[in-house]
């Protein structure tokens, strides 16, 4: 009988992993090969800071979904939230009329804006929002020219694509581009030019050269006259998860004032807590004009807003602004019930107490010369451990090799970087479980 139940055990072990490669297979085989994938696990659930894949092995996930689980996988919140809502209305749309789950969020969101940005335009994703908001500061200024930043990433459509400069890979062969967009340095000081001939300036010390560049480009390149909006990331995301110096977003509010251009920050992935404060922006003590928010918004629901004054939308033409599925009435109730979650005190001081847990633990690992990190960085849960640059493909060789130890992470920037982005709910245990595995997986990939 024990011969027979074993047989059974692995009959049933076989039948699952041949589902899974039967999977991967499908998924190989009909979705589009342009989607670059970290692995070809097929995922059957998640709960907290894990998933499982249809083999019931578990993962702890740093990923979380590219910083959009905030409140982890499948919040029971959230969940009783999105049931109740599906139940009552699943479609408003937003050119016919008005629905209750969309002005619940939009009374929610209102006290937790900059006074004055009190207007608001949903979407379904990051991308498609930075496309409006430019839209809105094109509309609003008549001036046509936008400036971005190098290493930024703000989508792949066509417009978002001509303002990200992140990695050729997400424009190469998609040319020609959105015209009138000009690129300028970020302040990435670990990697400047200046600070790399000469260590006494860094990041606490910055030599400024990103402010004299910027200056040079209404010279040179884009008139104020002509120049709509300069639109950042306040931290890096897909350039590296780099913290600009102290004083940088500042200097960057007096300029665009000084010089009447609107500023945009894309707190997409830097949003709704991941650096410890509901906006990234909050660390460095500025108010944008327009705000342009996604991913950790809906836990995982498709939405994306912009927030803006009421004073730049008020010219615009009725039927210039929405989408098909703009503000969807389940997507709005994720998002008002993870804004509910996030609101506890306990939330927000776990980020804190977590993100010293983790940076702690990476500082130690740093002073080991033979792990090859040569800066540890990021703010709140948003955090970049950049490897030695002369050791190319080693992010993604810590990546993978992770991957095969049980934990999910992911590479970013053109340096060799790997970022920490857990779930906001990651607690002391999982925090220490990640360690455990980044160490041991950053020595099993320096040795192969």
């Amino acid at each position: 009988m024990m011969f027979i139940a074993r047989r059974k055990n692995l009959f049933k072990t076989f039948k699952r992993m041949y589902t899974t490669l039967q999977g991967s297979e499908f998924g190989r085989k009909h979705l589009t090969p342009g989607i670059g994938r970290l692995s070809n696990l097929v995922i059957e659930k998640g709960e907290g800071c894990y998933v499982w894949d249809t083999n019931g092995k578990k993962y702890l996930d740093f990923t979380a979904g590219i910083a959009v689980t905030n409140t982890g996988h499948c919040h029971p919140k959230v969940v009783k939230a999105v049931q109740e809502q599906v139940s009552k209305l699943i479609h408003g749309q937003v050119n016919i009329f008005y629905h209750k789950a969309m002005l619940g969020l939009i009374d929610k969101l209102l006290p937790k804006m900059p006074h004055g940005l009190d207007t608001f335009s949903f979407h379904n994703s990051g991308a498609e929002a930075i496309e409006n908001a430019i839209k809105v500061a094109r509309h609003y200024t008549g001036k046509p020219n936008v400036i971005v930043f190098q290493g930024g990433f703000h989508g792949r459509t066509i417009g978002t694509l001509s303002l990200t400069t992140s990695k050729t890979v997400y424009r190469a062969g998609y040319g020609p581009l959105m015209s009138g967009v000009f690129v300028t340095p970020f302040p990435y000081c670990f990697q400047c030019p200046v600070s790399r001939a000469n260590r006494n300036f860094n990041q606490d010390n910055c030599c400024n050269k990103h402010e004299m560049e910027l200056e040079l480009m209404l010279k040179q390149q884009t008139a104020s006259s002509e120049t709509a909006a300069i639109l950042i990331e306040p931290i890096l995301g897909e350039g590296g998860y780099v913290v600009p110096p102290p004083g940088f977003l500042k200097y960057l509010r007096k300029f665009c004032t000084e010089n009447n251009i609107l500023l945009i920050l894309d707190e997409v992935q830097s949003g709704f807590y991941r650096t410890g404060k509901l906006f990234a922006f909050e660390h460095f003590g500025i108010t944008p004009d327009i705000i342009v928010m996604a991913k950790g918004l809906g836990s995982g629901f498709p939405i994306s807003a912009i927030a803006v004054p009421n004073s730049l939308t008020k010219s615009q033409i009725p039927g210039s602004m929405g989408g098909t599925y703009s503000g969807n009435a389940v997507a709005c109730a994720a998002a008002t019930a993870t804004l509910e979650v996030m609101e506890d005190p306990s939330f927000v001081k776990n980020i804190a107490t977590q993100s010293a847990t983790l940076m702690n633990g990476l500082q130690e690992m740093k002073e080991d010369s033979s792990n090859q990190i040569v800066d540890v960085r990021g703010l709140g849960l948003m955090i970049g451990i950049e490897l030695k640059s002369s050791n190319v493909g080693l992010a993604t060789k810590v990546a993978k090799t992770c991957l095969n130890n049980g934990m999910l992470v992911l590479s970013t920037g053109s340096y060799e970087t790997i970022r920490f982005m857990p779930p906001l709910v990651v607690n002391d245990k999982e925090a220490k479980e990640a360690l455990s595995i980044f160490k041991s997986s950053l020595k099993e990939a320096n040795r192969s």
